[in-house]
């Protein structure tokens, strides 16, 4: 490990005091915030207010207490009629309402979902299940996964957390370590700011010449994911510039560097040189010797920033990161294995559902990974609990239907999908798999967590628009 005094860092965990509402959720997150005018002009004006309190139910299912509702709150949905059938009647789950069924079962139904279809709708304000079809059975979650990552991230570190890039120098000047911290958002930007400090702090020692180490030694294990070399991730490093990207997107599939910590020195080498130090030979990788010490550092945007933006983009890089950032802060390898390990202790501080649950990596590119449409619910329903505020990340991130992120080309039909502006939600998409889970307020002001998890489609073609015809109808004018 680096010498503690590079990761000794004091940027704490600010607690976000927001308060629960739907206008909470539809609010601007830290990073997005010019999208959310037009957002609001197209999503239905209502008053939101929370639901019955049910903290007998919620305890015996060993879930925490749900936060005291507005007592003028309406039904989510109308009750059982004395002519309907048990709600335990095949195929029904306890309490069930009928008109949710009715609405749900048809479209479950969809030839495009494939064989394999599980979901899960929960009332946030109650936690209480209003519908599920194979809720607790571990499937293939793709991208939804990111939603467990994010929760886990935000327990264990808190949303004003920074991830540190930093440059050691020893006493003389002459030998310059570029540390890297795990921050795969360094920009160019960022990087010559870093390369300016640390120039000033060598000319100070009397140096205008120096030799460049860098160290990426703060994750360990694979660095490759075992989907193998692919645009849609960079080689897992703890240091790399803009993602390892070489084509200067900031978002979606890319040509990738083979060795992001490499090119990340080779481009800060260049920039010291512009800031007049002058480097002698190529980086080469190493720890800083002894005796250095700190400084340069730059710091990534706040967690919370880096949450909305991996969800909102299905950013699979950040989502590597933060579930290292998670294993660090557990003191367990920065490694896939010490990852799914911190990730899944996290969740379960949570009360989350794991029974079957397997958290290979924190992206969801890994078909072994699996998660129960009743985990994402309930995990969804962690977020929007006033007593846990750090995690409300976890919803202002979601994509919003027909406008932001990986939602944008989606819910434009009225006709067919009308969840334009009120449905979030984070994709998932694999060959042969396709998934969505999120939040939707209903025409009557109650906030629904939806999961929706498909295998063996045939397409995402046809799989994608019957998942949104589904939290659609959950939507108002659904």
């Amino acid at each position: 490990m680096p010498e503690p005094r590079l990761w000794q860092l004091t940027a704490g965990s600010a607690v976000l005091g927001l308060v629960l509402a739907a206008s909470a959720v539809a609010a601007a997150g830290p990073w997005d915030n010019g999208q959310r005018k037009a957002e609001r002009s197209r999503a239905v004006a209502a008053e939101r207010t929370g639901g019955a309190h049910h903290a007998a139910a919620r305890a015996a299912e060993g879930l925490p207490p749900a936060p005291e509702p507005a007592p003028s709150a309406p039904a989510v949905l109308g009750p059982l009629g004395p002519g309907d059938p048990a709600p335990a009647a095949a195929g029904r789950s306890a309490g069930r309402p009928k008109d949710l069924a009715a609405a749900l079962v048809p479209l479950l139904g969809d030839p495009g979902l494939g064989p394999l279809r599980t979901a899960s709708v929960v009332d946030v304000a109650t936690g209480k299940q209003l519908y599920g079809q194979g809720a607790a059975t571990p499937m293939t979650p793709a991208s939804t996964i990111k939603i467990a990552t994010a929760a886990a991230a935000l327990t264990a570190l808190g949303p004003g957390h920074r991830i540190p890039t930093a440059v050691a120098a020893t006493p003389d000047g002459r030998r310059v370590t570029l540390a890297g911290g795990g921050d795969p958002t360094l920009d160019r930007a960022g990087l010559r700011a870093l390369a300016a400090g640390a120039a000033r702090a060598l000319r100070d020692r009397g140096a205008t010449k120096a030799t460049l180490t860098y160290d990426a030694s703060r994750y360990t294990g694979p660095a490759v994911h075992r989907i193998g070399p692919n645009d849609n991730i960079a080689p897992v490093s703890a240091l790399m510039l803009d993602e390892g990207r070489t084509d200067g997107s900031t978002s979606g599939p890319a040509p990738r560097s083979a060795d992001p910590a490499r090119d990340a020195a080779a481009a800060f080498a260049e920039l010291l040189g512009q800031a007049g130090i002058t480097v002698q030979g190529a980086p080469v990788a190493g720890r800083a010797p002894a005796g250095s010490a700190v400084v340069a550092r730059t710091y990534s945007r706040p967690l919370a920033a880096l949450v909305e933006r991996m969800l909102t983009n299905s950013d699979n890089d950040l989502a590597e990161a933060l579930a290292r950032q998670t294993a660090l802060k557990a003191k367990k390898p920065a490694s896939f294995a010490g990852a799914e390990q911190a990730v899944r202790d996290r969740l379960k501080t949570l009360g989350v559902p794991l029974a079957g649950a397997r958290l290979a990596d924190g992206s969801g590119l890994d078909r072994t990974d699996r998660l129960s449409a009743a985990a994402l619910t309930a995990i969804l329903t962690r977020a929007a609990d006033p007593d846990r505020p750090e995690l409300r990340p976890v919803l202002t991130g979601l994509p919003v239907g027909g406008f932001t992120g990986t939602l944008a080309g989606r819910y434009t039909d009225p006709a067919t999908t009308p969840g334009a502006g009120a449905v979030r939600a984070k994709t998932g998409t694999l060959t042969g798999v396709n998934t969505l889970a999120g939040t939707v307020v209903t025409a009557d002001g109650r906030l629904l967590a939806f999961a929706f998890l498909a295998g063996r489609t045939p397409s995402p073609y046809t799989a994608q628009p019957a998942l949104d015809r589904l939290s659609a109808a959950l939507a108002p004018n659904g």
